[in-house]
């Protein structure tokens, strides 16, 4: 099993008129596997292509007020076509995306946990200074990917946090 944080921005944010924002909450009240789409940064990108079945996401909230980690989430379908970058009236539509070449992907997930109060970005970063446990954390170093790779040992930690 290998483990993932994901982002997503939970205040209202519109794209070409849509509002985009998607929330921890608005995961858990799907009644059906959500494709998480709209990932356009090709590190990201290919994180979402080596998920597996199985793996489970961290759910992070950020470009918010309080940015952090507030809940899990488990990969139920692997990589696919991001069909919204092949739709001129989407928001995320990128003209260089076709059937042929569809460029982006998504995966689909389930919400499994909401924690009782976030793992907030301010306390991961005082865990990724020098000898903490998230000094190596993808996501502190590359602040950029909105789908970055986590240790067992990350997990782990932030799980024990979150208790």
């Amino acid at each position: 099993r290998q483990y993932w944080l994901m982002k997503a921005e939970p205040e209202t944010r519109y794209e070409k008129g849509k509002d985009i924002s998607f929330s921890i909450d608005d995961l858990a009240a799907k009644k059906v596997p959500e494709p998480w789409d709209g990932v356009f940064l090709v590190s990201s990108r290919n994180n979402l292509r080596a998920m597996k079945k199985g793996d489970l996401a961290f759910f992070s909230h950020s470009n918010c007020k309080v940015p952090g980690i507030v809940g899990t989430m488990e990969i139920v379908q692997e990589h696919s076509p991001d069909l919204c970058a092949q739709d001129p009236k989407n928001p995320y539509y990128d003209p260089k995306a076709s059937p042929e070449d569809p460029r982006w992907s998504v995966v689909h997930v389930e919400f499994r946990t909401k924690f009782k109060a976030p793992i907030t970005l301010a306390e991961m970063r005082e865990f990724g200074k020098s000898g903490g446990a998230l000094e190596n954390m993808q996501m502190l170093k590359q602040s950029r990917l909105s789908v970055s790779r986590v240790s067992q040992e990350e997990w782990d930690f932030i799980m024990q946090r979150a208790e």
